[in-house]
């Protein structure tokens, strides 16, 4: 049995809904006439243009324009500290809107939500009244975005941390439409596993808010490693991309060709705090500020690495022959 799904379409930034069925929505973003791809990726930025926020939006403003990006991808932690407070919060419009400001970054945005989005109204996020603010907006607990010559899979990873429910500290969380607990995150899993079975995109690429694998402040993720890494393994993904850590970070997986690439750096980062430099697989640390940028081909993937005065930082390339999955 085939897996159900919502299709939409992103016409760049205009989308409609043509079919309804499951629980992962699939929008569809063309790619360029000459099939290639290219887009920028960044986390943990909202703060109103503190923290470097700003010149960073700034130095993504020029290598969007540079390389023709197609959208930009969020990996969560889109508001500080605590996400947004309504629809109508002005953190929206002050974080977003009038920081991103660039004529190439006039694109869609794909978002998930990361921990501090859940510290706020995390429904506000998802809301199509967002969409009506800026049009570029699109922010959904997990969903797909089928892009031709990639295909990539947007996971809500928050819930499968087991600390944010039993030791929140002083925090509270929004986790409306999660509990139970348990029955979201295995209907997630199984989605996640049926969509990249069924996929026949050249590229396949995951994201999240949370690193399965990083040297920086927060480490590993086990509860992903557990559980939603097997998954990723067993249908031959090529890149998972997350935030979280508040660095930019590319470690090899030492038992498959899943490259983990951390960008969490678009604001407030944590200098010097490191652990494990040493750690099998590790290509590329970096604990400033700064952003990613992927151009895909059907032959070619370009990782990059820019620090907050757009210079590049790491670059790595992957290559496909037809029918291959990704090689150094």
């Amino acid at each position: 049995m085939g897996c159900d799904r919502w299709v939409m379409l992103v016409i760049p930034i205009i989308y409609a809904l043509s079919n309804v069925s499951g629980e992962l929505r699939r929008f569809e973003q063309p790619s360029k006439g000459d099939g290639s791809l290219s887009f920028l990726v960044i986390g943990d930025w909202g703060r109103r243009g503190a923290f470097n926020q700003s010149q960073v939006a700034f130095q993504m403003g020029k290598m969007g324009e540079k390389v023709d990006i197609d959208f930009v991808v969020s990996t969560g932690d889109n508001f500080y500290d605590n996400g947004l407070r309504s629809v109508h919060d002005p953190a929206f419009e002050e974080s977003f809107t009038n920081i991103y400001t660039a004529n190439s970054l006039q694109k869609q945005w794909y978002s998930v939500l990361g921990n501090h989005d859940y510290r706020g109204d995390a429904e506000a996020q998802l809301s199509p009244l967002l969409t009506k603010i800026d049009t570029r907006w699109l922010c959904l607990r997990s969903f797909i975005v089928n892009a031709e010559l990639a295909e990539i899979i947007f996971v809500d990873t928050t819930p499968f941390v087991k600390s944010y429910f039993q030791d929140p500290e002083d925090h509270i969380y929004d986790w409306r439409g999660i509990n139970p607990r348990k029955h979201y995150i295995a209907n997630l899993l199984k989605d996640v596993e049926c969509a990249l079975r069924e996929s026949n995109a050249k590229w396949k690429i995951v994201v999240g808010h949370h690193a399965i694998k990083s040297v920086g402040h927060h480490g590993d993720t086990k509860e992903l490693a557990t559980q939603l890494l097997p998954i990723l393994k067993a249908n031959n993904v090529d890149f998972y991309m997350n935030g979280h850590d508040h660095c930019l970070e590319h470690i090899s997986d030492t038992e498959s060709s899943i490259q983990f690439l951390t960008s969490g750096a678009g604001s407030k980062a944590w200098r010097g705090d490191v652990k494990q430099l040493n750690r099998d697989g590790l290509k590329f640390f970096y604990d400033g500020q700064g952003f990613m940028s992927v151009q895909l081909t059907h032959s070619n993937a370009e990782i990059a690495f820019y620090n907050v005065d757009g210079k590049i930082l790491h670059r790595w390339n992957a290559f496909k022959q037809f029918g291959d999955h990704s090689s150094i």
